[in-house]
């Protein structure tokens, strides 16, 4: 089953002899359970990508559909509902917030959802899988940059999100570190029937995961099994 489906997808910024083409007619589809690399140099489209299918930003044309829903078609309130329900996010640089322990840190997604109770099962289930369980009370600046990036990751699988995106999460991290990482995200795929799109800059990483997706100059160039096409 297809969890994600982008179609034609086109993205303008400026007009005139200012206009950039950021992306130019971008169609694949990810299924559920995927973990996908998204590699491609600087300024080649990836994080504009990822930041429409995250609904941070807007299409110019195409569609972007998850679920079967067409997020573009949502109203801005809906849009950050279904977001919050169905895409979590893990950057670079972690984003905790400083004055909250690790299981607030966690919870806070859901928290932010209201109407919905925690599942405070899952919470525990979760911070025990990543190995944070002793490490709850603690905060960010007490913690390791490994031990944060783990707290993203429980963080982001709060909510249960049909969709994980993940910009550079071993950006920051040593080679040790980053393996660790790279099992984690892994292992929640496998545990948690996440389905991933990472962005990353390092081969080793792009092809560990089942499928690469080439970006230059705003378009896809491979959407192979094990490598590029």
């Amino acid at each position: 089953m297809n969890i994600l489906e982008v179609t034609q997808l086109e993205k303008v910024y400026g007009t005139g002899i200012n206009q950039v083409h950021a992306l130019k007619g971008v169609t694949f589809t990810v299924s559920q359970g995927e973990f996908i690399a998204i590699v491609g140099t600087s300024g080649s489209g990836k994080s504009t990508l990822m930041n429409l299918i995250g609904g941070l930003d807007t299409p110019t044309t195409g569609s972007i559909r998850i679920r079967k829903h067409d997020i573009a078609a949502l109203t801005r309130n809906e849009l950050t509902i279904f977001r919050r329900r169905n895409i979590g996010f893990v950057f670079q640089n972690y984003s905790l917030m400083p004055v909250l322990n690790v299981y607030d840190n966690v919870a806070l997604p859901v928290t932010f959802d209201k109407g919905r109770h925690i599942d405070h099962t899952f919470i525990e289930e979760l911070l025990k899988e990543l190995g944070l369980w002793e490490k709850r009370r603690k905060y960010p600046r007490e913690l390791s940059g490994g031990q944060q990036q783990r707290v993203a990751l429980a963080r982001a699988l709060a909510n249960k999100p049909a969709l994980l995106l993940a910009d550079e999460p071993t950006g920051n991290l040593d080679s040790r570190t980053t393996a660790e990482v790279m099992g984690l995200l892994r292992m929640s795929a496998q545990k948690f029937h996440q389905t991933i799109l990472m962005v990353t800059h390092n081969e080793l990483i792009a092809q560990s995961c089942d499928r690469i997706i080439a970006i230059e100059d705003g378009q896809i160039l491979g959407k192979g099994g094990d490598g590029l096409d």
